[in-house]
């Protein structure tokens, strides 16, 4: 059978979908990246691939994520696409007509302003990890309750309390404040939810029009807690779809059948054996101009694969000069 292979590596998780010529999710891999997001993919793939039916054909592979370029060199990648069309390709077909995406992750969250199936807005946070899930990972270790309950002690809340929550470092001396005065623990982690609620709407959905449906993703959409504090702010339903924590992947698969599809193309995929082989990436910093940018060479077994990171786009000609780049590592 065709199966398609959508890839999102992250700087917290990498996640890897394979679905089917309907778009089903056959099967996933959640991971953390922990810094080496190649290695991870590596493991990823040896699991997934024990998962899938047999003689399944991969007939395309996306790439999005912070690490797509690397990765999506790795694998051999048909499609690399940003986060914001993998997001708002996944989402639309998961709710058709959705409007507005919620993302929110470890350490990034961003929102996506959709009419019509199009992305005609958007915005992500760029300054400070405070209203992502570090910020409630950060407050429930303070608290000393796995994350895991988190949202559900949320929800017993009665009167939640007022907490700042543009930062992570006010937000503890302000919990600390609302214990000495006798706030109960449901009542400040429900302000909690509500203090990230109120900043990611307030910094990364400042300006934009949210309309129904309105889709909430990435792995904070796992706490129910925070998903009652945006129907609250916002006062329309907010839709969790099943596979909330791995939407970017579902987006990077989707994205690449309609490419391959529509062109008839063979797949670039290297196969799910690429745990055994030898991947390494270097860097140089080219100083032909005043850009200072800083060049990335990806290898396999001594061979360059490919090249990114130049503003002018000189070095993604993998045959340009070789010798004085790889000499320069």
């Amino acid at each position: 059978m065709n199966i398609w292979l959508g890839i999102d590596v992250g700087s917290v998780s990498t996640n890897l979908v394979v679905i089917d010529d309907n778009n089903r999710v056959l099967a996933y891999e959640y991971l953390r990246t922990r810094g080496q997001p190649i290695k991870v993919v590596q493991e990823g793939l040896k699991y997934l691939a024990l998962k899938l039916p047999e003689r399944s054909v991969v007939s395309g592979v996306g790439v999005t994520g912070s690490a797509r370029n690397l990765v999506g060199a790795a694998v051999g990648a048909d499609v690399v696409k940003n986060e914001i069309t993998a997001h708002a390709i996944a989402a639309d077909f998961i709710v058709p007509g959705v409007q507005t995406v919620l993302e929110i992750g470890g350490q990034d969250s961003k929102i996506i302003i959709l009419r019509h199936g199009v992305v005609v807005d958007f915005a992500m946070n760029t300054v400070c990890a405070a209203g992502t899930g570090s910020f409630l990972d950060h407050q429930a270790a303070r608290l000393g309750i796995p994350i895991e309950d988190f949202g559900a002690l949320a929800l017993k809340n009665n009167n939640p309390a007022q907490i700042a929550g543009r930062c992570s470092v006010f937000a503890e001396s302000d919990m600390v404040h609302k214990q000495q005065m006798g706030y109960g623990l449901e009542d400040i982690i429900g302000g909690l939810c509500d203090a990230l609620v109120r900043n990611y709407l307030n910094n990364v959905g400042k300006g934009k029009q949210i309309l129904a449906p309105i889709v909430f993703q990435g792995g904070v959409a796992a706490n129910v807690g925070i998903k009652a504090a945006f129907e609250k702010a916002l006062e329309m339903e907010v839709i969790v779809p099943d596979h909330y924590h791995v939407m970017g992947a579902i987006g990077s698969a989707i994205l690449s059948r309609y490419t391959l599809e529509d062109k008839q193309e063979l797949s670039s995929f290297r196969g799910f054996n690429l745990s055994e082989l030898n991947y390494e990436a270097n860097t140089f910093v080219c100083d032909g101009c005043p850009n200072i940018c800083e060049i990335v060479n990806l290898s396999l077994d001594g061979e360059l694969l490919a090249r990114w990171g130049g503003r002018c786009g000189k070095w993604e000609n993998i045959e340009a000069e070789p010798d004085r780049i790889l000499n320069q590592n």
